[in-house]
């Protein structure tokens, strides 16, 4: 009996920011419920990054986390150590709470990203341009560079490592660039009529359109490249390959 009561307070969350919404929450609470396991899965809407060290204060003993936007490189110094892919990509999705309670970091985005285009790739996919420079961006690089695709990233304003500015933008570039990531929140629900501004008139049916939103299913960005007879994908595949790629970290 012992046994159970002490299972029962393991507990696996989220970290992030105005995260009611959230894919992973549904997607472990189901999981669980399943497999017949009796954990918990709960969302921890942080205002600030400052907070993260409050959630361990309850009494059930937390054993992995995930993390989103805004946080996934926040996190880093409130972690024990990083996992050698995490330390490459500098951004953190998943945390592994060890036997001796330390924090490990992890990426499995890259994971998830990678695996759900790699079906979608042609030989002429040659070249990609990552619309937006947060947390997530730096797992699509890497990602990228694993595929041996060329990448340029884009970003409203000039700064390290960014090759494109928005209004830079020509149909010219777009059709040399078959690949068109959006790892910016543009386009999330309920900003729904939002979309990345790029000349959408240099996309054709050899593009693949690839967006991290997941909701709404189909973006105004995926809408546009749909109507250009476009590939288009969003990130609910990336969503649970990376999430059952965390599962396997928290259980190995």
């Amino acid at each position: 009996m012992d046994n159970v009561q002490n299972e029962l307070k393991y507990k696996f969350g989220l970290i992030g920011k105005n995260i009611d919404y959230s894919f992973s929450r549904g997607y472990f609470s189901e999981k669980f419920q399943a497999e017949n396991l009796p954990y918990t899965y709960v969302n921890f809407d942080l205002g600030h990054i400052s907070e993260f060290e409050n959630i361990f204060q309850s009494s059930e003993t937390i054993k992995g986390l995930n993390v989103t936007i805004p946080y996934k490189e926040a996190i880093i110094p409130f972690l024990d150590k990083l996992n050698k892919r995490a330390k490459k990509i500098g951004a953190v999705n998943t945390i592994k709470v060890n036997k001796k309670g330390k924090l490990i970091g992890y990426n499995t985005d890259y994971y998830g990203f990678k695996n759900s285009l790699k079906p979608h790739l042609n030989s002429n996919h040659k070249k990609a341009l990552i619309l937006g420079t947060g947390g997530a961006s730096k797992a699509i690089a890497y990602a990228l560079k694993q595929l041996k695709i060329e990448f340029h990233f884009v970003s409203r304003a000039k700064k390290e490592n960014v090759t494109f500015i928005y209004s830079e933008l020509t149909e010219e570039i777009i059709k040399e660039h078959q690949i068109l990531i959006n790892c910016s929140p543009v386009g999330t629900y309920p900003n729904v009529n939002a979309c990345p501004d790029i000349p959408y008139d240099g996309i054709s049916e050899h593009h693949i359109l690839y967006d991290l939103i997941y909701n709404p299913e189909q973006t105004k960005f995926l809408k546009l490249g749909d109507s250009q007879n476009a590939i288009t994908i969003n990130g609910l595949k990336m969503l649970e390959l990376q999430a059952e790629k965390s599962w396997e970290i928290w259980n190995s």
